[in-house]
């Protein structure tokens, strides 16, 4: 079965109870197309780039699925027509990665804590 990756952005001025149950919803969708969903996550209340619908927040929420064609696209199209769902995003992939995703990380507070910088040796050559 084709494996699926879908972002969805919701509305800000929904809680984010509200914004989980949406994706809850959609998940039980795929399901019912003979479908399944393999992973979700809630990513937050997040900053845009740039105003959409007038708004410059939105909930953003991840789902893993492994759904056939049909399920996915009338996923899309209830998703497209759902008052509250502003943006969707989905592709299709070879394969799932393991565990969760860079958005679920959390990120260095401060540049020491990064892991990735070297830092020179003093007295170098």
């Amino acid at each position: 079965m084709p494996k699926y990756e879908h972002v969805m952005i919701a509305r800000q001025d929904l809680s984010n109870m509200q914004a989980e149950g949406l994706l809850e919803h959609f998940s039980k969708i795929l399901v019912e197309n003979k479908g399944h969903v393999v992973d979700s996550e809630y990513w937050g209340l997040k900053t845009m780039a740039y105003k959409v619908n007038k708004n410059r927040k939105g909930h953003y929420t991840f789902l893993k699925s492994d759904a056939p064609a049909e399920a996915v696209q009338e996923m899309e199209r209830l998703m497209r027509l759902h008052e509250d769902v502003m943006r969707v995003m989905t592709i299709k992939v070879k394969d799932h990665d393991e565990g969760p995703t860079v958005m679920m990380g959390s990120k260095p507070r401060n540049r020491e804590e990064k892991t990735d910088d070297v830092k020179p040796e003093a007295g170098g050559e």
